[in-house]
């Protein structure tokens, strides 16, 4: 007989077998077990009922809820799973959108910006890259339309100056782009500096803001003469302005605009545009910098001097709207770079040839002193004959060796 078959019969032999009809009893029991956990629970919430002094008409309402939730809470096991068709195993399959399909696109939508597999790559910074200090030289060109970047200009005086400066060029940033997105209030707070640094601007920052504000028309910011400082502002908005001013003030430069000195919205058209170089369009301006010599990054000067003046508008004044200013029109301002700088060149070419044109006066040779006046005891000895040095010893009383005494060996330059 064969060991391991036995032992295989003797383990099946020790097999339990539950008959059909004791499972149907266990089965049964487990319900009556849970009939009788519900059954209590509903009568110790119904004593809870009853203490909390409801009307009939709430008590009713809470049983009726309490007979659909206590099942639930009797034997949750029993309770269907909620599903929602095929919701956890369906696979969403993304489209592409109409810009990032070829030919669906048009010029200047995002199809053209999107970068090709090879130049999707992510960029680290190598160990010190994109830290400069401000000892080096100007930053490199951002763009041909660009140009140079600005430097920092920190206000560091505490004090009224400091005071000032913070509160015109937050009233600037406000009242110039209140709803733009923060690039846009940066940008706008550069144009403001780069104007302080320019010698055909003031040099503080109240009064780049305020320039022209006497005028009803014509000022270089429109909210100066327009009627909007009247608006109460939002103190929101004004606080948002106010962190983009700080950080200005403080030395952040914004590079994108470069030395943009002027801007406009999209709504409208100076006659200005054409002629200046448009370097960016950022929210709803456009910015502009000064071509030639007048845009030249050696031109500006990113130095505060202080001495700010009230945080106002001018006095209203309606004698000067009648006299155009050349101080206020940046075409005015780029030719009279341009002419100054011809006007320099041919001077200085006429200095080195020795010549005299009325262009070259201030470059003009010095005229020749007119000889002292003597006393007439010193005119009857000889006068000015007497302090010329001319009767020098050439007589041979002077040994050779001294002869050339005080004379050059060499002159320089020959």
């Amino acid at each position: 007989m064969d060991t391991r078959s036995a032992r295989g019969n003797e383990s099946e032999r020790v097999k339990p077998i539950i008959p059909q009809k004791q499972v149907e009893t266990l089965s049964a029991f487990a319900e009556w077990q849970q009939r009788k956990a519900a059954q209590g629970t509903w009568q110790r919430i119904s004593r809870s009922i009853t203490h909390l002094g409801l009307a009939p008409g709430g008590r009713r309402a809470l049983a009726a809820l309490l007979v659909i939730a206590v099942p639930a809470l009797a034997a949750p096991q029993i309770m269907p799973t909620f599903e929602i068709g095929d919701a956890g195993t369906a696979v969403v399959t993304l489209e592409p959108m109409p810009f990032e399909k070829a030919g669906d696109s048009f010029p200047g939508s995002a199809f053209y910006c999107l970068a090709s597999s090879e130049q999707a790559t992510t960029w680290v910074p190598g160990l010190g890259e994109g830290i400069h200090s401000d000892a080096e030289s100007p930053p490199g060109q951002f763009g041909a339309l660009v140009g140079p970047a600005a430097r920092a200009m920190r206000i560091d005086n505490s004090g009224v100056d400091r005071t000032r400066a913070e509160q015109c060029l937050t009233a600037a940033i406000y009242y110039e782009a209140a709803s733009e997105p923060d690039d846009g209030q940066r940008a706008v707070a550069q144009v403001v500096l780069n104007r302080v640094a320019h010698p055909s601007y003031p040099n503080t920052v109240c009064g780049v803001v305020y320039q022209g504000s006497e005028r009803s028309t014509g000022c270089q910011f429109s909210f100066t003469c327009d009627g909007s400082l009247a608006r109460v502002p939002s103190r929101f908005f004004w606080e948002r302005a106010r962190n983009v001013a700080v950080a200005a003030l403080s030395g952040y430069v914004y590079t994108p605009v470069g030395l943009a000195t002027h801007y406009h919205t999209f709504a409208v058209h100076p006659y200005w545009s054409p002629k200046l170089i448009n370097v960016a369009n950022i929210g709803a301006h456009r910015f502009f910098r000064f071509p030639g010599r007048a845009g030249e990054a050696a031109t500006f000067r990113f130095a505060y001097l202080g001495g700010e003046p009230m945080a106002a508008p001018h006095p209203r004044n309606a004698a000067v709207d009648l006299v155009p200013d050349t101080a206020l029109d940046p075409l005015a301002i780029e030719r009279a770079y341009e002419s100054g700088l011809k006007s320099a060149q041919t001077s200085s070419a006429s200095s080195a040839t020795g010549g005299f044109t009325p262009a070259n006066s201030a470059f003009a040779p010095a005229r020749l002193a007119p000889p002292p006046a003597y006393a007439p005891e010193l005119e009857k000895r000889g006068g000015e004959a007497l302090y010329r040095a001319e009767k020098l010893p050439q007589t041979s009383t002077v040994k050779p060796e001294y002869e050339n005494s005080g004379r050059w060996i060499v002159r320089p330059g020959t």
